[in-house]
């Protein structure tokens, strides 16, 4: 028995970026799932689309999306602090629906060659929000195909093909995104071989230091453990010599909090070593973390961001790479020609995303909310002795389960059994790397339904003790 549920253990902490949809306890939810309609939209769901980890086979089969609340076909209903970060305004707001809708009538598509209204008033829009001096645009349809714009863009201006990226990274799933992403799940064998040239250096700060700078509980000095890591991007960019950029989520998903300084000295090391900066903003950019842009915390602009998913404001997808000025120098090649790049409509829906954003002063909500959530979270830790750490900026939030009674290793097979608990109970987010709960809510939620969330939280981690 406790070499099978090493076996499960294993597994679930592989899985990086999500939850394990084949786990004994999503086996059992699925079991569960008896209303027909459901069954049925799960059973044809299976067996029309091809498998895959993460996805598919589902959890559940949704009807109705609605502010942070989704609803499923079988009447249940969930505070959805996942929604793969696209709900930043909550889902169906009315007034993105109400632009959208408009814009159909006026103009749905513009055909390449062509430009339109709603394609430049967007560009110069998202040159307006972003930090420093980044303002020429490339759009996509998602945040994959703006990470291999990036690259592109990167070898051009630098003459070179290497990339440096972050042990467990993600960015995007096109073989440009896992090749410089670093999660197993995406790029194991027999996916390659993947793209020549880059090469995954540090950890980025994380809780469990590979280099020893832990305290006496095991867990990872910060600031200690956040200078070895830029000193390894520092040394390798100068031992290669010929590195076209350095990508990396400013704030990474899990979530991990790099310390004060961190990214200023990697800044430095590109500048010194002629390298790029990308920062993917994909997933926490446009106030997720309490500022329009997480390296905004930092005060380090990139050469290179790029954001997405909650652009199309969790209904259309959009996506959008914003580069300095310096680096317009692609008018003879074709690093991001894409049929819908200057579509009007979804162009629109991320031009009225971006207003409500700043008309309901979400951002200034993140901050505010989060740090009360971070608050809770730490009052929560203190009664918990299987939470090992929590960590958080703004609305992007991590609960590391470990073993407890002093012991810190990591615990994904309780994770995983307080996840499903917690869904059971009307609560949607995922889990990282096996034993983070990662909470992503919507920029709209409020303190009391961070009060309500978290409860449903700690009363699953109560059954556990």
């Amino acid at each position: 028995m406790n070499n099978q549920n090493d076996d499960i253990q294993s597994s679930l902490s592989s899985q990086g970026e999500g939850d394990n949809n084949l786990s004994p306890n999503r086996i059992k939810w699925q079991e569960k799932q008896t209303d027909p309609v459901t069954k049925r939209l799960l059973q044809d769901d299976a067996e029309l689309f091809l498998k895959q980890s993460l996805s598919t086979p589902c959890l559940s089969a949704i009807k109705k999306a609605e502010g942070l609340w989704i609803e499923d076909t079988s009447g249940r209903r969930y505070m959805d602090f996942h929604g793969n970060n696209v709900h930043h305004i909550g889902y169906g707001h009315p007034r993105l629906i109400e632009a959208i809708k408009k814009q159909m009538d006026d103009l749905p598509f513009s055909p390449r060659r062509f430009t339109c209204d709603p394609a430049v008033e967007l560009a110069r829009r998202l040159g307006e929000i972003t930090p420093g001096d980044l303002g020429r645009i490339l759009l996509s349809t998602g945040g994959s195909d703006a990470i291999e714009m990036a690259m592109k863009l990167a070898r051009m201006a630098t003459r070179r093909h290497k990339t440096i990226s972050f042990w467990d990274s993600f960015h995007g799933a096109g073989f440009g995104g896992t090749s410089v992403g670093g999660e197993e799940l995406f790029r194991g064998n027999p996916i390659g071989p993947l793209l020549p040239g880059t090469e995954h250096v540090a950890p980025f700060a994380c809780y469990r230091c590979p280099y020893g700078h832990e305290d006496r509980e095991g867990i990872a000095n910060h600031e200690l453990c956040g200078l070895a890591c830029a000193n390894m991007i520092k040394y390798v960019l100068e031992k290669e010599g010929d590195v076209s950029a350095v990508i990396a989520e400013p704030v990474r998903a899990v979530p991990y909090i790099p310390p004060p300084g961190f990214w200023q000295s990697v800044r430095k090391a590109c500048n010194d070593a002629g390298t790029l900066l990308i920062f993917d903003e994909i997933p926490n950019g446009l106030g997720k973390t309490g500022r329009m842009f997480s390296c905004e915390h930092f005060d380090v602009v990139p050469d290179i961001l790029v954001c997405g998913k909650s652009l199309g404001g969790g209904i259309l997808p959009i996506a959008a790479m914003i580069a300095h000025p310096d680096l317009d120098i692609a008018g003879e090649k074709s690093i991001g020609h894409y049929t819908h790049e200057k579509n009007p409509v979804t162009c629109r829906a991320a031009l009225t995303t971006i207003q409500i954003i700043q008309d309901e002063n979400l951002v200034e909500n993140a901050a505010t909310v989060g740090t009360y959530a971070l608050e809770r979270l730490h009052e929560m830790k203190e009664r918990q002795d299987i939470i090992g750490d929590v960590r958080g900026l703004g609305l992007v939030m991590g609960i590391e389960i470990v073993a407890g009674s002093g012991d810190k290793t990591p615990n994904s097979l309780a994770a995983d059994r307080i996840l499903y608990r917690c869904l059971e109970n009307g609560l949607s987010f995922k889990n990282s790397m096996g034993n983070v709960l990662t909470l992503y809510p919507p920029l709209i939620t409020t303190k009391s339904d961070i009060d309500h969330a978290f409860s449903i939280i700690e009363d699953a981690i109560s059954s556990e003790s």
